[in-house]
């Protein structure tokens, strides 16, 4: 059976570093070679050089620092040999179509025979690279794009030649999907594939609406980013982050590969990029593009197209983007958006409608199907909605109204499913209870299924397709099949409250009599932010001391329930798994987590302690009450997966999915490997603290850091009652205690904090700024 027990990757720039990171990410061991660097004493120094800047990446490249350990770096010249070791070689040279030819005949004769070979070209006609090569190496031969930076962008685009071998495509989708938690998108092998020919459309159509109707910089980064399902870099901001040179060759080279698109001129770089260029304003890694930071308070500061110069970033606002923000819905806001007659809903119009006319046209020439379109584009491009997805919210019929009314063409398979009666590209299809969807062939002006994807469960088709088992507004009941419950949050952030735990112990009920495994799981932006803020200020102000320590009771009752439940309990945390999240995370049987993991009790940065029994089971998890202070008292929050490992905030046999998509499926398959065996225990009483010696060593580190100035007086006395659960509640000399009289205790200090001005303060700085507040 293939595997891939060592990777090659063959230059060590931006792109080939990261690559050679994430399969680090993997667990892979990687041989990372470039070219050696005339005149340097270290003939590995390009290679190394890229280790090290993937390892200050910002964000980071590697999961934990510890898996660049995984890369040997070496030289074209010295190390070639080693590929004939490796399972898979990846080129990611630079974009020369000669420099990567004559690096391969170099490879061909040293290779494996059943060694994969690929390129991550980013637009070169793979036919043009691997021309004149034998049969056994085009057989193994194809692209693989991956985007920057690989760890965190969902694409992988995969472009087989002409001769590739079927089983080598099947095995490269498989390990790319399942080992590297990429997203494989099937591309055909045309200019920029598909993600960078509508991406540089999408981006050239903003450049065009901004300099002929006027906008400013910053306008058009108002109008793009969150607000209409982009990323909150939005588009210039966005550009300084990828490269303004990148951009202006990307565009310059797709203008010349694309002699025969009608749209072709929409890519000639326009003159403000021309000269970004050539005065080296190429944003980030030049220290100003279109943004730049000035003066030691770093203000930012924004580019006048007109004049290159350059002026204190101004805040904008445009009474139907207000609006349109309270609309949660993001289609409804789309949909208000695009109807209205101002600046905004003319720029958005102008956008939209030609985007959606481009990738129209585009099928069949890049993608046989939309599907793939919509894909490569929300996980390329980090857009909430592809294309046709986002024709769909739109309105398809009312959308291509408006444009034939406008006297514009339509692409004729629009036309044709115009006149098929479709009404959108995509349908709902549930058949007896079981989820289904279609899409519309453009080819063949009819509806064909979309395939389930195997190992993919997706919870919104199931509630549509059979209904829920219990509902309120911030919980659901769904039955996922083969006898698992699951328990999903979806209220807003996943904040948790009263509904919360009602649906916890319900879910836990439900199980023990129906069901043989509960998860809990959710597609959220994150799994939890952590307990509803704004219900416990307001219990704070109004002094309702009683329902407040109700509600925390509650959650520390819910928490247990699910510790001691009697049929195994998994949770799923994924992202931004804070506060309350990571204490419900802390109390399951097992975790199935996402490798993007930020996982971490952060209370502190409210002014207030875990209440949830987060200090409880993190004492007894890592059993020294020195390590638990730090990690609660400092806030610490995991930047992956594997780091909340080291962390302790999930145990060694925890569950890790590369890839999220199969994160609840991977989560129900480790439920029903639990349940035959399970055997649930019951609440601890011989938890053994430290008492006051323990109290005073916490106590004195608090003090250190204060003096250090690292931490306010408010933060000692927050240290001060984490220590006192730690230890006990400060008892005379080591003692054994039970797990509800550590909860008391946890309970009790949460309490007393939010009576303080400085807590208060804290908690209404975070829900105004969304950042801590140091007082």
């Amino acid at each position: 059976m293939r595997t891939i027990r060592r990777a090659a990757v063959l230059g060590a720039g931006t792109m080939g570093a990261r690559i050679a990171a994430h399969f680090a990410n993997a667990g892979i061991p990687v041989d990372l070679l470039d070219i050696v660097v005339a005149g340097a004493a270290d003939r590995n120094a390009a290679a190394k050089k890229g280790i090290e800047a993937a390892l200050k990446q910002k964000p980071a490249g590697f999961f934990v620092d510890a898996s660049a350990g995984l890369i040997r770096p070496g030289n074209f010249e010295d190390d070639l040999g080693r590929v004939e070791e490796c399972d898979w070689i990846i080129e990611a040279v630079v974009e020369n179509l000669d420099a990567k030819r004559d690096l391969w005949r170099k490879v061909e004769g040293l290779r494996r025979p059943d060694a994969i070979v690929s390129t991550n070209t980013s637009g070169i006609p793979l036919r043009q690279i691997s021309e004149g090569f034998s049969a056994a190496f085009r057989a193994h031969f194809l692209g693989t794009h991956f985007f920057n930076p690989p760890r965190y962008l969902h694409l992988m685009e995969m472009i087989p030649g002409a001769d590739t071998r079927a089983d080598v495509i099947a095995f490269v989708t498989d390990f790319c999907d399942r080992r590297l938690g990429k997203g494989v998108v099937p591309c055909k092998d045309t200019p920029n594939f598909i993600a960078n020919r509508l991406g540089s459309f999408f981006g050239s159509t903003i450049g065009k609406i901004t300099f002929e109707d006027d906008w400013t910089i910053e306008e058009v980064d108002a109008v793009t980013g969150g607000l209409i399902g982009l990323p909150n870099s939005a588009s210039y901001r966005l550009l300084d982050i990828v490269g303004v040179d990148v951009m202006y060759l990307v565009n310059r080279n797709l203008y010349d590969a694309v002699p025969h698109d009608p749209w072709r001129e929409r890519f000639v770089p326009n003159e403000i990029l021309s000269k970004m260029v050539e005065r080296k304003w190429l944003g980030d890694k030049t220290g100003q593009g279109f943004f730049k930071r000035v003066g030691p308070a770093k203000e930012i500061h924004a580019i006048d197209w007109k004049t290159m110069e350059y002026h204190p970033a101004r805040k904008v606002s445009f009474a139907s983007v207000e609006q349109a923000r309270q609309i949660e819905d993001l289609g409804a806001r789309l949909r208000a958006l695009v109807t209205g007659t101002d600046r905004v809903g003319v720029f958005l119009w102008k956008l939209f409608s030609d985007y959606v006319v481009y990738a129209a046209s585009m099928v069949p020439e890049i993608s046989d199907r939309i599907v793939e379109i919509d894909h490569a584009m929300r996980w390329g491009y980090a857009h909430k909605l592809g294309p046709f997805e986002l024709w769909d919210a739109l309105g398809f019929v009312e959308t291509a109204k408006r444009i034939a009314g406008e006297g514009r063409a339509l692409p004729a398979n629009v036309e044709r499913m115009l006149a098929a009666g479709a009404t959108s590209f995509y349908r709902d299809a549930d058949r007896d209870g079981q989820p289904g969807c279609e899409y519309f062939d453009l080819n063949r002006a009819a509806y064909a299924e979309v395939a389930p994807r195997p190992g993919v469960l997706e919870l919104a088709p199931i509630k549509r397709a059979r209904g829920v088992v219990k509902q309120n507004t911030g919980a659901s009941l769904i039955d996922v099949g083969d006898g698992v419950l699951c328990l999903e949050f979806h209220s807003k952030m996943n904040t948790l409250g009263e509904d919360h735990f009602a649906m916890i112990h319900a879910g836990i009920e439900e199980t023990a009599r129906n069901f043989e495994a509960m998860i809990i799981a959710n597609h959220g932006a994150d799994f939890s932010a952590g307990a509803n803020l704004v219900l416990v200020l307001l219990a704070a102000q109004e002094e309702e001391w009683d329902e407040l320590n109700s509600a925390i009771h509650r959650f520390q009752q819910a928490n247990m329930a699910i510790k001691y439940a009697p049929k195994p309990v998994v949770v799923a945390p994924f992202a931004r798994t804070l506060g309350g999240g990571c204490e419900i995370s802390l109390h399951a049987a097992r975790c199935q987590a996402s490798a993007e993991l930020y996982m971490g009790l952060v209370e502190v940065g409210v002014g207030v302690i875990p209440g949830g029994g987060g200090c409880k089971e993190l004492l007894l998890r890592l059993k020294n009450p020195q390590k638990v202070f730090e990690l609660v008292g400092l806030a610490k929050v995991s930047t992956s997966a594997e780091d909340a490992k080291n962390l302790g905030l999930l145990n060694k046999a925890d569950g890790i999915s590369m890839n999220q998509e199969r994160l609840i499926a991977d989560a129900k398959a480790l439920a029903l490997s639990l349940a035959p065996s399970y055997a649930p225990g019951s609440p601890r009483t011989d938890v053994k603290v430290g008492g006051e010696s323990v109290f005073a060593a916490m106590k004195l580190y608090a003090w250190s850091m204060r003096q250090g100035n690292f931490i306010s007086d408010h933060d000692v006395l927050i240290a001060e009652k984490i220590a006192g659960v730690l230890s006990g509640g400060r008892l005379s000399g080591e003692q054994t205690v039970s797990e509800q009289y550590l909860l008391d205790l946890e309970r009790e200090a949460f309490l007393s904090l939010c009576g303080t001005r400085k807590t208060q303060e804290r908690m209404q700085a975070m829900l105004k700024t969304g950042k801590p507040l140091r007082n």
